[in-house]
């Protein structure tokens, strides 16, 4: 008898999508799905994304407090961590720690790629698009803002 925790493989490939295009980078594109959310789950992010070929699934980023992990379930593209960028295939796994250096994907194959995107939901967070020169402040129950590196001013101990 099926419940909300478990999900069959017939199930999570019935499961709704929604494109998703990135706010800062329109070739970011991805088609999720959710197993995650259909699960329940509130402070784990469970995610199928399908990045069409030549397409991104995210902009170049990095986070100062959440985790990520990237397992490959079909297709191939490339991985751009840091300085390196690195082929990947079905069957890789890629772990993306909070404050590490900075990642993306994109497809670079001729099908489409499938990915499992696994991630913490904190209710605040600190994005940097280092690509854009720009850092996004998330905060529950407020809006997200978006700056310009430049323009942030740090604070000395004494203020």
């Amino acid at each position: 008898m099926p419940n909300s925790y478990h999900l069959t493989a017939a199930a999570i490939s019935s499961l709704p999508s929604t494109l998703n295009i990135h706010p800062v980078n329109a070739k970011a594109r991805r088609t999720i799905s959710s197993p995650g959310d259909a699960t329940g789950l509130t402070t784990l992010g469970i995610n199928i994304f399908e990045v069409a070929p030549g397409d991104k699934s995210t902009e170049y980023h990095v986070h100062s407090c959440e985790d990520e992990a990237v397992y490959v379930l079909s297709g191939s593209g490339t991985a751009r961590t840091g300085d390196d960028t690195h082929a990947i295939h079905a069957g890789d796994f890629i772990g993306y720690p909070k404050g590490g250096p900075a990642h993306e994907i994109q497809n670079t194959g001729g099908e489409p790629l499938r990915l499992l995107v696994m991630g913490q939901r904190l209710s605040e967070d600190v994005i940097d698009y280092p690509d854009l020169d720009k850092r996004l402040f998330r905060y529950a129950g407020r809006s997200n803002d978006l700056v310009d590196v430049l323009h942030i001013s740090p604070l000395d101990a004494a203020d």
